[in-house]
């Protein structure tokens, strides 16, 4: 694990289950709190280096591990069969779950400050979903999310901005954004154009680090607007 970073215990008010989730405070004076969403291979390094660059950047984060009631603790490869046990976990997790989560972490990081929310992939559909469905967040940060085309009509409760890749085969990007910009005008949605699906993830090999770069500069923007 990264230096600087432990593992809480949290529990859903909704079920009473704890669950586990990452967690870094602050490098310097804090800015606020992020609520970081996984991909669907759980708290992998990834997921660790996300936290540590929030900290570093001078916010208190924290990285639920959604999928805990059906396998504490999951990781998973990028490979095929990593994406398979991942796609299984977030299909049978279902979507209230996740939400009481961020719900969670949003009431723990709430009572120092503003609270942010980002998320990539199966993490991006849920900063979506929750900027629309929870109260309480400050801004949101949606990354390459296979939901937000389905549910653009649901209006966001905060800011919100969007980050496709031109290059993604599983999300199209022009679709998604002509979704967006039918039902939520006044929310950003930006095309990278030399980004793929999971652009933002130094673990894979479909990171694009100019693309990556412009997305966390926008989201940065964005979060110390609201903070």
């Amino acid at each position: 694990m990264v230096a600087g970073m432990e593992t809480i215990k949290l529990k859903s008010p909704g079920d009473g289950f704890e669950f586990t989730a990452l967690h870094a405070q602050p490098a310097g004076p804090r800015k606020g709190g992020v609520i970081v969403l996984q991909e669907i291979f759980g708290l992998d390094e990834y997921v660790e280096a996300d936290v540590k660059r929030w900290a570093e950047a001078g916010y208190e984060a924290v990285a639920p591990s959604l999928f805990d009631r059906r396998e504490p603790g999951f990781k998973a490869g990028h490979d095929p069969d990593g994406m398979n046990a991942g796609r299984e976990h977030a299909m049978n997790t279902g979507l209230e779950t996740p939400l009481a989560d961020i719900s969670t972490c949003r009431d723990f990081l709430a009572e120092r400050g503003p609270v942010f929310i980002v998320g990539y992939c199966y993490g991006g559909s849920l900063v979506w979903l929750a900027c629309g469905q929870l109260d309480g967040l400050a801004a949101g940060s949606s990354y390459y999310g296979s939901l937000v085309k389905a549910n653009a009509a649901l209006t966001p409760k905060c800011p919100v901005i969007v980050h496709l890749g031109r290059k993604d085969a599983f999300i199209p990007a022009d679709e998604v954004k002509a979704a967006v910009e039918a039902a939520q005008p006044r929310v950003p949605v930006y095309i990278y154009e030399t980004g793929d699906h999971g652009f933002n993830n130094e673990g894979s090999p479909r990171y694009d680090a100019d693309s990556a770069e412009l997305a966390r500069r926008r989201t940065r923007e964005l979060f110390e607007s609201h903070a």
